[in-house]
């Protein structure tokens, strides 16, 4: 139960004044639907209307407050033209001027004769000053409490500053006064305020220093958020712990024959990994593990080794990937080695339908299927194993916390889980959204892989790329052209894409594919092939390449406005090249002038293959929220820490959480149960629940 002391704050926005149906829309698309939604809103920007200048002395283009004299109202009886109110301080005379204007409010709100303070932008026109649209209209009374300096916030159409503005200062005004959850000794060597107070400061700036993520009010709400973040990761963490896993140990037979039929032999990174992996099975506590490699530093076949030791310890395995093609591709390049194994491997995706889906779920329930490849459709409930003992989960980011706990539950007996990410992910980041598992990392690259050559052109040399291309492909070589992600719009991204093909076939001829995400999976998987086979020369795609695609034959990468596309996700298509002996290249197109985040992006490709370097500065571009392409389902949301400045907070954090849980792990004493109102707060309540008495 969420503790009383909240209750305020998890109220509808609507309770709020001012706040009817449809602002309530409209504040929903910024910030939220609660109370608690728009105190963790905080300003993006500040105005400031400290500068009183006289008339006579006011500077053109500038935010003023003055002080005036409402001399008469001058009506418009064309609705086109503005309604014009004149005043006058003892110095000179103003226009106050209101566009599509109600006769009636405005002599309520500038009586003639009356005394009033306006805030606005001050301007020129005709020779005459003019305040187009005052922001603030006050009598000199309601002026002695009007702040002179206003936060601004984030806005979305129609959804007018002051009403938002209006509604968060409302809701900070209904933030109780917790229970302090922070240790009192480090709350002061930092010097920050209590919880409250804290809000009251994020909220109401004085000066641009007050909107840094270093600023002391927010630091403090940082730490706040990272540390619910944390707690709930352990206390997730101490949970699978505490269920009792299995003791998976194979014999290392069936693992002896699938290495004795690869080309080459396994570099000390993946047999570290290996090790770490097999002894976490090996273990009665249940297996829940990271494993972090660049694009190619060959993941897949420690997975697969890891499931033959399940297999070999009487248990099943199953693999797990994202999309049907990443799917099927694990299926093409496991089977082999499933078959030199002597094992039974089958795979279930969405298109398994009819009989020969009933064949697969039969031999799968008795038994006789010994590795399951397969997407989500593997979460089915008509999906029984006969028993489940390891889960390899591809690609995580596209999957939360629920969905590894999920897959958890899917054997008789624990099942041990491991999940790989191609997908080099920043320690700060790997901490919010792993901290409840243990990492292996592959570094370096397999044996036989070379390094891609880098270029960085203008698109204006889109027609010298095709030359290149036309001189490559009657060589024989093979190349993917990635179409841009156009902002917003699936449709356009699609027509992109389509366009491209048809411009490239009437340049290259007929030997030129198309796959993109709103195919057919079969009409997908079919172009692929044909690219394979070498059918088609050029593959024109969507970013639906982006993750696993492996085509050895492959050795160029042409991406069209590569400015638009994350530096991870940059990364990850050019690793879909330089995968057989022959020398690859990546092109990277882009559409000029360039904005100073977009060069940095490229520049660091240019001069680093290292997904881990990679990863951390992508972090710092871009910040934690866009990272992993766009916002993924797996990774959490935060709504004021910020990764890439609040990383030194994110450890102490975790090592806060920690020590806590260690000494009181049902969060009973008084700081305990100050924790436990943090955890509610920022919405971990799953976790509260893993507490033994929560």
């Amino acid at each position: 139960m969420r503790p009383s002391i909240l209750f305020p704050l998890f109220a509808e926005t609507r309770t709020l004044p001012g706040v009817g149906p449809k602002v309530e829309k409209l504040i929903a698309k910024v910030a939220g639907t609660r109370l608690v939604d728009l105190v963790l809103d905080l300003p993006s920007g500040i105005i400031d209307r400290s500068y009183r200048p006289k008339l006579i002395e006011a500077e053109l283009g500038r935010i003023a407050t003055v002080a005036v004299n409402v001399l008469d109202h001058v009506p418009s009886h064309d609705r086109r033209q503005p309604y014009r109110v004149r005043c006058s301080d003892d110095t000179a005379a103003i226009e106050l001027v209101f566009f599509h204007a109600y006769a009636d409010h405005l002599k309520r709100m500038l009586p003639v004769g009356g005394k009033r303070i306006v805030s606005g932008r001050i301007e020129k026109f005709k020779n005459r000053l003019q305040m187009p649209h005052p922001d603030h209209v006050l009598s000199p009374e309601e002026a002695t409490t009007f702040p002179m300096q206003e936060p601004v916030y984030r806005l979305t159409e129609n959804l007018a500053g002051k009403v938002l503005a209006k509604a968060i200062r409302a809701a900070v005004e209904k933030v109780p006064v917790v229970p302090e959850w922070l240790n009192e000794a480090f709350r002061k060597q930092r010097s920050w305020t209590a919880f409250d107070e804290a809000l009251q400061i994020a909220h109401t700036p004085t000066r641009e220093k007050d909107l840094l993520p270093e600023a002391p009010a927010r630091m403090r709400l940082a730490y706040d958020e990272l540390l619910a973040n944390q707690l709930a990761l352990v206390l997730i963490r101490a949970r699978m712990r505490g269920i009792k896993g299995r003791t998976i140990k194979g014999d290392g037979h069936l693992k002896k024959k699938a290495l004795a039929a690869l080309p080459f032999a396994l570099t000390s990174a993946q047999e570290t990994a290996l090790t770490e992996i097999e002894a976490d099975m090996a273990t009665p506590a249940r297996m829940l593990r990271l494993l972090q490699g660049d694009v190619g530093a060959g993941k897949t076949i420690v997975a697969m080794l890891a499931l033959l030791n399940a297999v070999e310890a009487g248990g099943q395995g199953a693999l797990m990937a994202p999309t049907e093609i990443l799917a099927r591709q694990h299926m093409a390049s496991l089977e082999p080695l499933a078959n030199a194994a002597g094992i039974r491997m089958a795979i279930l995706t969405g298109r398994e339908r009819g009989s020969p889906r009933e064949v697969v779920l039969k031999a799968l329930a008795s038994g006789e299927i010994d590795i399951l490849a397969g997407t989500h459709a593997i979460f089915s409930e008509d999906v029984q194993f006969h028993d489940l003992a390891l889960a390899v989960v591809d690609e995580q980011h596209r999957f939360g916390v629920h969905q590894r706990m999920q897959l958890q539950g899917k054997g008789e007996k624990p099942v041990d889980v491991l999940v790989m990410t191609a997908t080099p992910i920043p320690r700060t980041l790997a901490l919010t959204a792993y901290g409840d598992m243990d990492v292996s990392r592959l570094t370096g690259r397999p044996p036989g892989r070379k390094p891609v050559e880098t270029r960085v052109l203008s698109a204006e040399r889109l027609n010298e790329v095709v030359d290149h291309l036309r001189r490559a492909i009657a060589k024989g070589a093979r190349a993917y052209w990635v179409c841009p992600l156009v902002e917003e719009s699936e449709k356009s991204d699609l027509a992109a894409a389509e366009e491209r093909a048809t411009e490239l076939r009437k340049a290259l001829g007929a030997r030129v594919g198309l796959v993109h995400g709103k195919m057919k999976a079969a009409e997908r998987d079919t172009a692929m092939a044909k690219f394979k086979v070498g059918e088609t020369s050029v593959l024109v795609a969507t970013t639906v390449i982006e993750v696993g695609v492996d085509v050895a034959e492959a050795t160029i990468m042409v991406v069209e406005h590569a400015e638009r596309f994350g530096l991870a996700q940059l990364h990850q298509l050019r690793g879909r090249v330089g995968r057989g002996e022959a020398k690859s290249s990546c092109l990277l197109l882009y559409q000029g002038p360039l904005g100073e985040t977009a060069k940095a992006r490229l520049k660091t490709l240019r001069e680093t293959d290292d997904g881990f370097v990679i990863a951390e500065e992508d972090l710092r571009l871009r910040g934690a929220g866009e990272l992993l392409g766009t916002r993924q389902s797996g990774m959490p949301e935060f709504k004021i820490a910020d990764l890439a400045v609040h990383g030194e907070l994110l450890s102490v954090a975790r090592d806060d959480a920690k020590l806590v849980l260690s000494q009181d792990p049902d969060l009973k004493s008084r700081r305990g149960e100050a924790l436990r109102v943090l955890l509610y707060l920022f919405e971990r309540d799953e976790a509260v629940r893993y507490l033994r008495t929560g």
